[in-house]
């Protein structure tokens, strides 16, 4: 459960999480011990996650029924350490020209900037689905962001430097399930050459 007055719902379609909010303690979570080290905090508990995904379902099913085709983005296929290499690399299925005439939902982990989501949502758009609409578990209140904002957001969080199984760190913190809060010994640890 959260502190009183650190997690709001809005009107909008997400929960925003303050700027100020301090997490939780690692001893209240089940975290992998060869983590131990690495992390300051549990930032938002994996029962949180799934309970927020699977209010958002419903929402996200409105927008075309059982006539929806996912595209699941990969951070790992363009971040290095913590910077994105701006490369949109399409992998897997028939390639976009199957999107034609589909309401095409793009589904994201972490949004920073907005950019590479940007770029992914022209290079869909040249394919003329009937629909594209984005969700996305995180988005960061960030002064780096382009302005963008996903149809479906779960969390809106601070601009901070987060780890779970989906939003991992060159490779590491796949076996995570709370999102968490790392340390600045950690991206050192883990730090691709």
């Amino acid at each position: 459960r959260a502190p009183a007055g650190s997690v709001t719902a809005t009107s909008s379609p997400s929960v925003v999480i303050s700027d100020d909010e301090p997490g939780y303690d690692l001893d209240l979570f089940c975290i992998p011990s060869h983590y131990a080290e690495d992390l300051k905090r549990v930032f938002i508990p994996r029962g949180l996650i799934m309970d927020r995904t699977e209010r958002l379902a419903p929402d996200v099913m409105e927008m075309g029924g059982h006539h929806i085709v996912a595209l699941c983005t990969d951070k790992s296929c363009n971040y290095c350490n913590d910077q994105s290499t701006g490369d949109i690399k399409v992998i897997g299925g028939d390639g976009l020209s199957t999107l034609t005439g589909k309401n095409v939902l793009i589904v994201e982990d972490l949004m920073d900037t907005g950019k590479t989501m940007q770029a992914l949502l022209s290079l869909v758009k040249q394919h003329n689905p009937k629909m594209v609409k984005v969700a996305s578990l995180l988005v960061k209140r960030t002064p780096r962001s382009v302005g963008y904002r996903p149809e479906f957001v779960g969390f809106e969080i601070p601009d901070k430097f987060l780890v779970r199984c989906a939003l991992d760190y060159n490779e590491y913190f796949r076996d995570l399930n709370h999102v968490c809060v790392t340390s600045e010994t950690e991206k050192a640890k883990y730090k691709a050459e």
